[in-house]
């Protein structure tokens, strides 16, 4: 593999008839296979009469962010499971964590 640090050095990789480099490939199947997941903090009010986002996560293999929709609170926690806990809960008000994205095959 090429130095990173000296832009004179490439690597060198195998290409298919397409143009994508086995290295690429690689790249983009660790990308994918380690991509953090999105969800989002919904607040249903009522028994389904409206709902909004409250907020928007990433859960990474050992962690999860989250902020608000306003921006004026960022969490952090070990797990996105955790996150309803930082929603409001006033009354006829039932914060539910959703996915954005599927689960990644093993």
């Amino acid at each position: 593999m090429s130095d990173h640090n000296n832009s004179s050095t490439t690597a060198t990789t195998q290409s298919d008839p397409a143009g994508e480099s086995d290295f690429t490939k690689d790249v983009h199947a660790m990308i994918t296979e380690h991509a953090p997941r999105r969800f989002a903090v919904v607040l249903e009010y009522g028994d389904q009469i409206d709902a909004k986002v409250h907020a928007w996560g990433i859960a990474l293999d050992d962690a999860a962010y989250m902020t608000t929709v306003d921006g004026k609170h960022q969490y952090s926690m070990a797990t996105a499971d955790n996150a309803v806990k930082f929603a409001p809960k006033p009354p006829n008000v039932t914060p539910y964590l959703v996915w954005v994205d599927e689960e990644a095959d093993d």
